[in-house]
């Protein structure tokens, strides 16, 4: 180390709601809250976790106790811009970074009321693999075709 500060990195702007295909309205709950007042920070990946599933669920791509292909996160990351508050109302928009052989990593951005920008935004990685067995498999044909129109334009 020469002691001199090393460079900082560059913080993501806050994404746009257009930006994302898939938005899913939620309330936030009194016990979300921390001692600070605003939405705890583990809370946000609750919220994120919710959308990935409500969706494939929906999409019919995934049965909770059955689905014998399931997707196992192994990366997160969140950035924050603005504190969200109980009883705020949010949307949650939803979008697919890359969708691999083996991989789809979910993006997301947590849009407080009517705002457009993104107070929070985040994605995570779902590696899938045989339920019973826990060992990577390929994505099954019709999750991909389900995922597809959630695709990021410039992924």
């Amino acid at each position: 180390m020469s002691g001199q500060p090393q460079p900082q990195p560059q913080r993501a702007a806050p994404h746009a709601r257009a930006d994302y295909p898939r938005l899913l309205p939620m309330t936030i709950r009194l016990r979300d809250i921390d001692v600070y007042g605003h939405m705890n920070n583990v809370v946000y990946n609750e919220y994120f976790d919710t959308a990935v599933n409500q969706t494939l669920v929906e999409l019919g791509v995934l049965d909770l106790e059955k689905s014998e292909v399931i997707g196992l996160v192994v990366h997160s990351q969140t950035s924050y811009f603005r504190p969200v508050s109980f009883p705020d109302r949010v949307v949650l928009g939803l979008r697919v970074g890359r969708l691999g052989r083996t991989s789809v990593t979910y993006e997301f951005a947590l849009f407080r009321g009517d705002d457009d920008s993104a107070a929070a935004q985040g994605s995570y990685t779902h590696a899938y693999v045989d339920r019973a067995s826990s060992r990577p498999v390929e994505l099954p044909p019709a999750l991909r075709r389900a995922l597809e129109p959630l695709v990021r334009a410039s992924a």
